[in-house]
C-alpha cells in the first residue's frame, strides 16, 4: 500500500488507507485508518481531525504504510497496534490470546454488582477480566486460569505492567479442584464448528482457534466448566458465563440441570443476551 506510506499529509494518508481498507472488505475503514495513523504518528485522533493538512515525517509514514499493509491482509487492529482498552485498563494484546471485546465487560459488571470476596476467572486469555476485577474490587482475591501457557504468559505480563501482579494469581487449567469461590466468571469458546466458515478473516486467520471454537453446539467448553464450577462455589456463590447469540436458552437450561437457582440473562448493548448468571443455594 505504497500510496498511504508515501502520502505527505494526514488527509491524503487517511483517504488512501480508507479506500484500501474498504476494497479489502474491512467493516470500519475510516476508523481503522485513524487508529493506525494515530499509533504511527504518536498523535491522538482529535489531533488528526483538527489538522488534516499536517505533514507526516518519513518514519511515521513508513510505520503507517506497514500497518496499512497488515490491515489489508485483515490482521486485527489490536494485534497491529499491540494494545486494547478494556474497562479502565490498557492491555497489551498479541496473537497469544483472544482480543477482549466490549461485551465481555458485562462479566466485570456482574462482579461489581455481587462484590465477591473470591473470584475465579476461567479462560483468562490476556487477563482482561481478572485484572479489571482486581483493579475495581481491591479487596477481592482473584485467581485466573487458562489451558494455554502462552495466554497465561501474556496475562502475567499485563499484570506486571499494570502493577496488579500482587492482586491476581495465575494457574494453568480451568477450575482447580478442592478450591472454593464466591464467583466464577468465564468467557469460553462458544462458536459452533459449522459457524466457522462465516466468521471474518480477522478471527479465523489470526485469533487462536482454541479460544473461539467449541464443538458442534458451541457449548462443550461451557458445559465442562459449568459442571466443575457447580462444585467449586461457596454456598450462595454465583457463576456468570459469556455466551454466543442464540445460546441463552440452552445455557440457562444447563445451569438449572446442574442445580443453579435464580438463573437469568444479561443483555449486551445490542440487546443480545450475552451473559447467563446462576446462583447456588445458600
Amino acid at each position: 500500500m505504497s500510496t498511504a506510506a508515501t502520502a505527505g499529509r494526514v488527509r491524503e494518508a487517511l483517504a488512501a488507507a480508507s479506500d484500501a481498507f474498504a476494497a479489502a472488505g474491512v467493516d470500519t475503514p475510516r476508523l481503522d485508518a485513524e487508529v493506525l495513523l494515530a499509533e504511527a504518528t504518536g498523535w491522538d485522533r482529535a489531533q488528526l481531525a483538527a489538522d488534516p493538512d499536517a505533514a507526516l515525517d518519513p518514519p511515521a509514514g513508513r510505520r503507517f504504510g506497514e500497518m496499512v499493509r497488515r490491515r489489508i491482509r485483515r490482521e486485527p487492529v489490536a494485534y497491529i497496534v499491540g494494545h486494547k482498552g478494556f474497562r479502565h485498563l490498557e492491555l497489551a494484546i498479541d496473537r497469544r490470546a483472544l482480543i477482549p471485546r466490549p461485551e465481555t465487560e458485562l462479566l466485570v459488571e456482574v462482579a461489581l454488582e455481587l462484590e465477591p470476596r473470591t473470584v475465579l476467572d476461567v479462560g483468562t486469555g490476556s487477563g482482561a477480566i481478572a485484572l479489571a476485577v482486581a483493579d475495581e474490587l481491591p479487596e477481592c482475591e482473584v485467581l485466573a486460569t487458562d489451558t494455554s501457557e502462552e495466554a497465561l504468559a501474556l496475562a502475567r505480563e499485563n499484570a506486571e505492567r499494570l502493577e496488579l501482579a500482587s492482586r491476581v494469581n495465575f494457574e494453568r487449567g480451568t477450575v482447580p479442584p478442592e478450591r472454593r469461590f464466591d464467583l466464577v466468571l468465564a468467557n469460553l469458546p462458544y462458536v459452533r464448528e459449522d459457524e466457522v466458515p462465516s466468521l471474518q478473516p480477522e478471527i479465523t486467520e489470526y485469533e487462536p482457534r482454541q479460544a473461539v471454537v467449541a464443538g458442534g453446539d458451541g457449548l462443550e467448553a461451557i458445559a465442562v466448566v459449568a459442571a466443575a464450577a457447580s462444585t467449586a462455589l461457596e454456598e450462595g456463590g454465583s457463576l456468570a458465563l459469556e455466551i454466543g447469540a442464540g445460546q441463552a436458552g440452552a445455557a440457562a437450561e444447563l445451569l438449572l440441570d446442574l442445580g443453579f437457582l435464580q438463573v437469568e440473562g444479561r443483555q449486551d448493548l445490542a440487546g443480545i443476551p450475552r451473559v447467563v448468571l446462576g446462583r447456588m443455594a445458600s
